[in-house]
């Protein structure tokens, strides 16, 4: 059953407190890795928040914009979040501090290879 995209959920209620907040980032699957399931090639640095607990019982997960070279862990500003439709899996999109924010659509490109398209919303403050 799809979520309507203004619904909460448990991920978002976790995620929203980190809108425009400073926050640090590890990451398991750095720039140019292959996901050890599906296959596919991260387009971007991805990881979770050391310290949190979402309702998959993994970290809150996190997009991490703006790196050109595959990194371990890194610091910035959380710009949005990811609301997925069809899961309690919301993600983070943070980027380097003092980068310009990204709109709606050069998120939603960044995250195309790992996001089904329609299946989520961009959430901003």
């Amino acid at each position: 059953m799809d979520i309507p995209a203004d619904a909460d959920s448990v991920s978002l209620r976790l995620a929203r407190p980190f809108l425009n907040r400073r926050v640090a980032l590890r990451f398991d699957r750095p720039l140019g890795s292959r996901h050890p399931r599906c296959g596919f090639v991260y387009e971007v640095n991805y990881g979770y928040v050391p310290g949190t607990l979402a309702p998959d019982g993994a970290e809150l997960d996190a997009y991490y914009l703006g790196a050109d070279e595959p990194l371990e862990h890194a610091e910035g500003r959380c710009v949005a979040i990811v609301h997925r439709f069809d899961d309690d899996d919301d993600k983070l999109v943070v980027i380097a501090d003092g980068a310009t924010p990204p709109g709606d659509d050069a998120i939603l490109a960044a995250v195309a290879f790992q996001e089904t398209p329609g299946a989520h919303s961009i959430i901003r403050c």
